[in-house]
């Protein structure tokens, strides 16, 4: 990205407040089943106890290599997938306890942008109808109401009235995907997940989009949970960073503080492969040998440890404590200690 790297609070000018979301031990084991009356043979551990906290106003950057359990995180907060164990709170409510209108009530506030634009819209019907469900759904406004409501928004997004009336199909990736953040918008929200919005699109439409994003943070008091393979951009929009591997929690910090001085050996890996825009200055890489472990059957002690460049006896045997090793520094590592 050419843009120097602004925080949405940075320029709302604001400080996140208290904890809009609040995730403990979350755990969501996906079963694998087998023989002719498909019995569960085994377990995917997909996400295994993470906690963690999303400030109001703040946008929290969640990354880790692909199948590292980061939109499994995102999609149980908003229940689109239900946990194994865990709790799950927004704005003060445990949301896992709620069920029917509760839940229908409460899911207005926290909405989704997808990662493909194209396969999240239907396909039969023009996007404005697809940004009205929601308004339909809950029975906000009447017919004229809602279409007004749509108009707005998508002007809000960069595009125009009469887009409204066009299908999926005729529009561009970076056009779909402002399209699925008007849908998101729409409800007016309070909580948003992006799920890789911008990972399939061009480097200057990503840019665009950003842009968009921190915008309306700015306009309507967002948060967002941005979850994100690409550092680059992470350190682009967001306020604080968590790093995940195979399903654990290893380090949560705030961005700069992460970036400057990242203490987990995989989050330094991962800081080591970030392009530098200036070919006079060279950045010693780290490069991780191995594979990632499969979930079905994950490492002993620390996940990471098969990998880790400075393992320690004790890494195969004990698994390290997610805890708070400087002022709002998480990390899980023997090294840190």
């Amino acid at each position: 990205m050419s843009e120097q790297p602004v925080s949405a609070a940075t320029v709302a000018e604001k400080k996140p407040q208290r904890d809009l979301v609040v995730v403990r031990n979350l755990v969501k084991y996906f079963p694998v089943r087998a023989g002719l009356l498909q019995r569960v043979v085994a377990w995917v551990q997909a996400v295994d106890d993470v906690s963690f906290t999303v400030r109001e106003g703040e946008t929290l950057g969640l990354v880790g290599e692909s199948g590292c359990g980061k939109t499994t995180v995102g999609r149980t907060i908003l229940r689109l997938i239900e946990p194994t164990s865990g709790e799950i709170e927004f704005d003060g409510v445990n949301i896992l306890k709620l069920s029917g209108n509760e839940l229908k009530t409460v899911r207005r506030n926290m909405q989704i942008i997808f990662q493909d634009p194209y396969a999240s819209l239907d396909p039969r019907i023009p996007v404005g109808e697809s940004i009205a469900e929601g308004l339909r759904i809950h029975k906000i406004g009447t017919k004229k109401e809602q279409d007004q409501i749509v108009m707005e928004t998508l002007k809000k997004v960069g595009l125009e009235d009469y887009h409204a009336r066009r299908y999926p199909h005729e529009f561009s990736g970076g056009q779909r995907q402002r399209i699925g953040i008007a849908r998101a918008l729409a409800l007016q929200p309070k909580f948003i997940v992006a799920d890789e919005p911008v990972s399939a699109l061009d480097v200057s439409i990503q840019s665009q989009v950003l842009n968009i994003l921190k915008d309306l943070q700015r306009e309507f008091s967002l948060t967002y949970l941005f979850i994100a393979h690409n550092l680059s951009v992470v350190e682009h929009i967001s306020d604080r960073v968590a790093v995940m591997y195979l399903g654990k929690m290893v380090e949560l910090a705030g961005r700069d503080e992460l970036y400057a001085n990242p203490l987990h050996p995989y989050t330094q890996a991962l800081m080591s492969a970030i392009p530098i825009p200036d070919p006079t200055i060279k950045r010693e890489r780290i490069i991780l040998q191995g594979d990632v472990p499969s979930p079905l059957n994950p490492p002993t002690g620390c996940r990471f440890h098969p990998r880790c460049p400075v393992v320690m006896e004790e890494c195969s045997k004990a698994e390290p404590v997610f805890k708070e090793v400087k002022p709002d520094h998480w990390v899980a590592c023997f090294r840190v200690d």
